[in-house]
């Protein structure tokens, strides 16, 4: 008995590690509407690669790699959860909520922001300094951060 349960269990392992796997593409026609309205909107560079991650055979979320090396973060219905430029760009300020830019352009002067992310219970923010910045979900400045 022990055995069959075993083999049982092994097969739908198996099972679940093959419906598991991402799988890459090198144009953006694989995203949700939102992720291509975004892009298009927002961002100058091509698609170069999207990865999509599944769990349990479902997808979870989407990685984007831009032409420019941008990097952007969706969730399965297309909305943006994080984004990082290289330390020579900017995220876009269209993304980025009011209160963050007004209280970033007040605090860190001179600064540009090359990462953002939403959580859960907010936004945390990186500066070309390297600073990182905690806001909460309405945009309002929390801490700095290590």
């Amino acid at each position: 008995m022990k055995k069959i349960l075993l083999l049982i269990a092994l097969v739908a392992g198996a099972f679940t590690m093959a419906q598991a796997r991402d799988t890459y593409a090198h144009d953006a026609s694989v995203l949700p509407e939102a992720a291509r309205t975004t892009i298009v909107n927002n961002f100058k560079a091509g698609v170069s690669v999207v990865k999509i991650d599944k769990d349990f055979g479902r997808i979870s979320e989407y990685d984007v790699v831009l032409d420019d090396g941008t990097e952007i973060g969706f969730d399965r219905n297309g909305n943006w959860d994080k984004v990082e430029v290289n330390n020579t760009k900017s995220v876009p300020t269209s993304i980025i909520p009011t209160s963050i830019r007004t209280t970033v352009a007040k605090l860190q002067p001179k600064q540009r922001i090359v990462g953002i992310e939403k959580e859960r219970r907010g936004y945390d923010v990186e500066l070309s300094n390297g600073v990182e910045m905690k806001f909460d979900r309405d945009g309002k400045f929390m801490r700095y951060d290590d």
